[in-house]
């Protein structure tokens, strides 16, 4: 029987067996479990509620209650002084030994409060405690004692003294000090808060998050390391909403908010309470999947019971699908082997339902699949073997333009690989190494003959135009997408560890790995081949040249790499002389010196010669 000829006798299985799994267990448990999560969520979110409503109340109310008893403290403590000094905590008596005991004693009597200090109308006081005012504790408490002045108590703003394990965050509270209706000084109290710290960290869990933050929505103290004090939490909703209503706060709010963590947002549910005294609130918040809980545990019971349901039809039904699940099982296993990339296995298979015909019809695929393949190995290959002549005709043509540079681009390209396999690196590095190297000078294309083919010395003028070539190159690829990762080692090749190279006078670490490589590669054959006005080094005067540069200008691993191979002998250095007729300019120079032999260079001057050639 043909594969396209229709058999009237198949049977449909696919509308048999999902028909069967959804009437008998799919439906019922879908509405039964979007029934049950109806019923429940709005009683789940409530008690959520509740509970947060209950840590913020029970937090501020320990927040209002510890304010409380640090203005008692501090009203017994201006009683005292007054008694203590009689009215007169002038200059004379400010330093009285019962002013200083008073201090002593009062910060001794809880382990809360850090620092104390008395300071009378002429702002010169007396401290006492356990920490030494910083800077931002000091304008604290200028704040205080202007508020005092006019005769307002002060509560100041959260602040971190100290740093690492030893940090603490405090809080400035104060008020004047009065007698007679007279202005005598100011009393101020630093409490440490890390009461309210362990509160936080002892209601925290579960996936709730409480943190206190003040009237300009900046943390105050949080029991979790998330959030640090006087960080802005305005980008959280439900912060933003307790800032905006300002001192029209008097009741608990719950919010349903969102919260931005990296790439994705969080389904928040939050509470806040206001504590009066302090013009601060408690914030929980916890993410919904965590507060929605029992929804979802009901949610994946119903679905368990949907998918025993869905396993029980299906055990009902392989008795009768025996004969067709088998052809099933066969088909996958040859469908396995088509992933595995075997694409001669061929199914024999015999059935009256559509199986049957998926066999002949999966036959045909792996034929033609199979044929596919082939062609695409083909193509692939031949695509590449066209990029890579493409690439070395390209980096042929501009060594073309000058005699001199003649191979120079072949033979960067195969020092630059030496190199790069010397230091280990992978393989995907040596692949995109080769084209790099192999184009490193393509922008040479876009410099004048004049200047390209100058056959004595650059002017300074010239070397700027010349020095172009690198930003010409990569300018010149950019558009190719398959070589953006190949662009740094053209552009950057010029630069140099200690900043002094170009396009962009990068340093060390900022030149990528690719760029070093080449750079080591292309200085060694710009050594040792003869250019217009310098005669090739031999290669031992090269290696010591590029020693030299080694971690001033060069890399030293790659320098160090291009010495093993050298001493190896992996490397042979072919000089080619060109003869090119002297300009006037360099016959007369030649001539004027008696055509005697040139001085040596210094390392300095070497250096110098060394990036003309190279450019």
């Amino acid at each position: 029987m043909s594969s396209t000829t229709p058999n009237p006798a198949r049977i449909p299985i696919l509308y048999v067996i999902l028909g069967v799994l959804i009437v008998i267990s799919v439906v019922p448990m879908y509405f039964y479990s979007e029934q049950v999560e109806a019923i429940n969520r709005d009683r789940l979110k409530t008690n959520e509620m509740l509970l947060q409503n209950t840590v913020t109340r029970s937090l501020a109310d320990d927040l209002s209650q510890h304010e409380q008893s640090l203005r008692m403290m501090l009203a017994n403590l201006s009683s005292a002084i007054q008694v203590a000094s009689g009215g007169d905590i002038g200059s004379k008596n400010i330093e009285a030994p019962e002013l200083r005991a008073l201090l002593e004693n009062f910060v001794s009597s809880s382990d809360e409060i850090a620092y104390a200090t008395l300071l009378n109308s002429e702002a010169k006081g007396i401290s006492a405690g356990r920490v030494a005012p910083d800077a931002f504790l000091q304008r604290e408490l200028q704040h205080a004692y202007d508020a005092a002045r006019d005769g307002r108590a002060y509560n100041g703003q959260a602040l971190v003294l100290g740093g690492g394990n030893s940090a603490h965050t405090v809080l400035l509270v104060s008020r004047p000090v009065n007698y007679g209706g007279r202005f005598l000084g100011m009393v101020g109290a630093v409490v440490d808060l890390e009461f309210l710290i362990r509160r936080l960290r002892e209601v925290s869990g579960g996936g709730l998050i409480p943190y206190v933050v003040d009237a300009q929505g900046r943390l105050v103290a949080a029991g979790t390391a998330q959030y640090a004090t006087g960080q802005d939490m305005k980008s959280l909703e439900i912060v933003r909403n307790f800032v905006d209503e300002g001192n029209k706060v008097q009741v608990d709010a719950t919010k349903e908010f969102k919260v931005n963590e990296g790439n994705h947002s969080v389904d928040m549910l939050g509470t806040y309470c206001p504590v009066v005294a302090l013009d601060w609130a408690v914030v929980v918040q916890k993410p919904r999947s965590e507060a929605y809980r029992g929804v979802y545990e009901m949610q994946r019971t119903a679905r368990l019971l949907a998918i025993l349901a869905v396993l029980l039809s299906i055990a009902v039904s392989i008795f009768a699908a025996r004969r067709i699940t088998n052809p099933l099982h066969v088909l996958t296993q040859y469908s396995r082997a088509i992933a595995r990339g075997d694409f001669s296995q061929r199914v024999h298979l015999w059935s009256r339902t559509e199986i049957g015909e998926l066999a002949d019809t999966f036959n045909t695929m792996s034929q033609e699949l199979e044929h596919f393949v082939e062609d695409l190995k083909r193509a692939a290959e031949e695509n590449r073997a066209l990029f890579m002549g493409s690439i070395q005709m390209l980096a042929g043509a501009v060594d073309e333009k000058d005699p001199y540079t003649r191979g120079h681009s072949d033979r960067v390209t195969r020092y630059s690989l030496m190199i790069a396999k010397e230091m280990g690196l992978s393989p995907d590095f040596l692949e995109t190494l080769r084209i790099s190297a192999q184009l490193h000078d393509v922008g040479k294309i876009g410099i004048e003959d004049r200047i390209l083919k100058k056959p004595g010395a650059l002017t300074a003028e010239e070397f700027e135009v010349m020095k172009t070539h690198t930003t010409k190159g990569a300018n010149i690829l950019r558009p190719v997408q398959q070589l953006e990762e190949m662009l740094p080692g053209i552009e950057l090749h010029h630069e140099a560890l200690d900043g002094r190279g170009y396009p962009y006078g990068l340093k060390g670490e900022q030149i990528p790995l690719l760029a070093r490589v080449i750079a080591v590669a292309d200085t060694f054959d710009a050594l040792t081949t003869n250019r217009p006005y310098q005669q090739a080094h031999s290669s031992e005067d090269a290696l010591r040249i590029i020693q030299n540069l080694a971690g001033k200008r060069l890399d030293p691993a790659a320098v160090a790499a291009l010495m093993a191979v050298y001493e190896r002998g992996e490397i042979r250095v072919q000089r080619v002389v060109v003869v090119r007729p002297p300009s006037s300019e360099a016959a007369a120079k030649a001539v004027g010196a008696g055509a005697a032999d040139p001085a040596p260079l210094s390392v300095t001057q070497e250096i110098t010669a060394l990036e003309r050639t190279r450019a």
